[in-house]
């Protein structure tokens, strides 16, 4: 009983919150004086495959947190595929967001970083396979488009609700769509490979990704009840989630799972190589001096801590030049290609529509340094020259030719993110047949004297129609909302028919390698064919 009670003063403090933030000015909400939220023992009773769940309402969208979609993953079940959680009987609470999958601590330092992004986490805890729901109606036949999202943080770090650009109301009710995030394992619990060891942790190396496939067959089967699609499933991620998206839309075993994806700040074209994570695997046993069943029954803090020292040991001792370390996807040849994502015109994933999206200026130093701003050319050359010896001033006087109008610090946030990645995969996405639609976001919010720019995540906000939700990156007000709209409407014009052209922007082309067309998404939206075609070339 204290356990349940402690439950419902987290779920009340919650409503509350949820109750009187985020709500956008133009989107189809209550009345503000009428009651907001509607708890109660016939209110947002949900079924399931496993059982009935209880959530609440929150401004006329069904709010469901905390859905169990697999069992826990600790003690015997770790390094394993997920397994289906027991069916309950009677009706269980899903009142609160689910733990977070074990990850390292997160620092919350008193700056301006933590202050911008604000993380919420919940408790960490091996038993984390959760997801959330909203939803405008349950059950009633609707076919409503669905979209699940995958949370960032690479492979290590990270949860469904992280940053409150994620909630899903929002988008929920005004495109009366059903959106779901998801919780799954991570780092050295979701991507250790031990196959190498004993075959019957063959899949230990993708559990992680396994675990995200479960959520999208609990989709399949369960989200009719919540008034969705399962035909019509969208699947969108940010950074690491971005690099998900692809790796999911890759699987053989998503087929008829995954009918389109959107990748921002975030992609990816292969795998881990199996030969360096089954060594791995391997080198972690060996220095532990610990059988596989020995390091399933490790308390998790320790087990962490022993494979990320493992790795970067074991990472010392290899020729990683052109590899990735650590824990991620594997490329087996099984669950995940072993070659190239999209190499393959035949492949179901030919079949699935796709945007690409990142922003100008990912991880831009300008932000936190105003000198950068007041650099001229031979300044800003010279400040770039590390990053691109003997071609600095033809990388600043291309993106110069390409955007007249930007100042110092603009042209160092475009020069230190620059698209190479981006370009080079939705290129090979492009020739499998699929349409595939580029974006840039450019929006420079008026926080930090105007220094922000479009740095990475500020972007997902506007996707979701959550800029006065999430203010702290969008400044909140008018002018982002704006821009959110005509997002929100490509967005939702992509998940109900794999085309995100709308009344809302410019006509969007889909890419193609010769003009290689960029929706600019700033107060103003416009389309440009190469836009920085010359400035990648010079930096080659």
């Amino acid at each position: 009983m204290k356990k349940l009670s402690f439950l419902l003063l987290c779920a009340c403090a919650l409503i509350g919150f949820t109750a009187c933030t985020g709500n956008q000015k133009n989107a189809a909400t209550s009345v503000e004086d009428e009651q907001q939220v509607f708890i109660g023992d016939d209110i947002a009773i949900a079924e399931t495959q496993y059982g009935k769940v209880q959530g609440y309402m929150s401004r006329d969208v069904y709010t469901f947190l905390g859905v169990r979609y697999g069992a826990s993953t600790e003690g015997a079940n770790r390094f394993m595929p997920p397994k289906e959680p027991e069916p309950w009987e009677g009706v269980v609470p899903a009142l609160v967001y689910g733990y977070c999958a074990p990850q390292n601590d997160p620092n919350y330092a008193n700056n301006a970083g933590v202050w911008r992004d604000h993380w919420n986490y919940s408790n960490l805890s091996e038993d984390c396979l959760f997801l959330n729901v909203w939803t405008k109606g349950l059950a009633d036949g609707k076919k409503r488009p669905v979209m699940v999202w995958f949370h960032g943080g690479g492979y290590a770090a990270g949860n469904g609700i992280e940053q409150d650009g994620y909630h899903g109301e929002n988008l929920a009710r005004y495109g009366d769509i059903v959106f779901v995030s998801v919780n799954h394992r991570l780092n050295a619990f979701g991507f250790t490979d031990f196959s190498g060891v004993d075959a019957k942790y063959e899949d230990s190396g993708n559990a992680g990704t396994l675990d995200m496939v479960a959520a999208l067959k609990w989709v399949n089967k369960n989200i009719a009840n919540f008034g969705g699609d399962p035909n019509n499933v969208t699947i969108m991620g940010q950074s690491g989630g971005g690099a998900k998206v692809c790796t999911l839309v890759a699987m053989p075993e998503t087929k008829g799972l995954v009918h389109k994806g959107v990748a921002l700040s975030g992609n990816a074209n292969n795998a881990l190589a199996q030969s360096y994570s089954r060594e791995l695997g391997k080198y972690i046993v060996k220095t532990s001096k610990k059988t596989v069943e020995q390091l399933q029954q490790m308390p998790w803090r320790d087990y962490l801590a022993l494979a990320n020292a493992a790795a970067q040991e074991f990472n010392k001792t290899q020729n990683m030049q052109g590899m990735r370390g650590g824990f991620a996807p594997v490329a087996d040849g099984k669950h995940i290609p072993a070659e190239g994502y999209f190499d393959d015109p035949n492949a179901p994933s030919a079949q699935v529509p796709m945007i690409y999206c990142s922003t100008m200026a990912e991880f831009s130093p300008a932000m936190y340094d105003k000198s950068l701003e007041e650099l001229d050319n031979e300044g800003l050359a010279k400040y770039l020259e590390q990053r691109y010896p003997g071609k600095a001033a033809a990388v600043v006087a291309a993106y110069q030719k390409a955007f007249p109008e930007a100042n110092a610090g603009d042209i160092i946030g475009m020069a230190t993110s620059p698209r190479t990645g981006i370009i080079k995969n939705i290129g090979i996405k492009a020739k499998q047949g699929a349409p595939v639609y580029l974006a840039w976001f450019g929006f420079n919010p008026p926080t930090f004297n105007g220094r922000a720019r479009a740095f990475h995540c500020i972007d997902i906000c506007f996707w979701f129609r959550n800029t006065d939700r999430m203010v702290t990156h969008s400044g909140g007000g008018k002018r982002p909302r704006e821009l959110a709209n005509k997002m929100s409407e490509a967005l939702l014009a992509f998940m109900r028919t794999g085309n995100p052209n709308c009344d809302a922007l410019p006509e969007w082309p889909a890419y193609n390698e010769t003009d290689k067309p960029t929706m600019i998404l700033n107060d103003v939206c416009v389309v440009k064919n190469n836009v920085d075609t010359e400035a990648l070339e010079a930096m080659k």
